[in-house]
């Protein structure tokens, strides 16, 4: 429905709205749709940033480098 893109230094790149979606008129919904699928992007971006970490460290746990 909503697709987000978001890089490694938490910046949103794109958002892609399909027109089914739009189409219903549901603003309130919309929004809901949009706040969610930004939220995930940015949470599957700070584990790619953890997991990247973590090959980089390899694999110690350095205290407060990981959130």
């Amino acid at each position: 429905m909503i697709t987000v893109t978001v890089n490694g230094r938490q910046e949103l790149l794109s958002i892609k709205i399909e027109n089914d979606v739009i189409k219903e008129g549901d603003a309130e919904m919309l929004q809901e749709l949009v706040l969610a699928a930004v939220n995930e992007g940015l949470r599957k971006s700070k584990e790619m940033m953890v997991e990247d970490m973590k090959g980089v460290t390899g694999g110690l746990q350095i205290p407060g480098l990981f959130p």
